[in-house]
């Protein structure tokens, strides 16, 4: 699509939709192409920006609730298995067998 200053100036608001539509709109200035309106590409989130969206995606979730800060639950260092004993994985294996 291509227009003049003097239209573009006259009628932006429709060439915006136009150009937000995925148009490309070449203005010109006494009939020679000057400049050209293109939609705006996104750009790449960073990783702190896309961990934000996800936390807020999942706060929206009526299930979900934001941890207090706290301390976690549970052990957070790997247990010893002392030798001869079986692990879990172990035990249940040999009990579908």
């Amino acid at each position: 699509m291509e227009t003049s200053v003097r239209e573009l100036k006259t009628h932006l608001s429709e060439y915006l939709r136009h150009v937000a539509a995925g148009e490309e709109v070449v203005v010109t200035s006494h009939g020679k192409p000057v400049a050209r309106l293109t939609a705006v590409l996104p750009r790449a989130l960073t990783e702190a920006e896309r961990e934000a969206e996800a936390i807020a995606k999942l706060e929206a979730l009526p299930w979900v609730r934001p941890g207090r800060g706290g301390k976690l639950m549970g052990s957070t260092r790997p247990i010893k298995i002392a030798p001869g004993d079986k692990t879990l994985s172990e035990i249940v294996s040999e009990m579908r067998e």
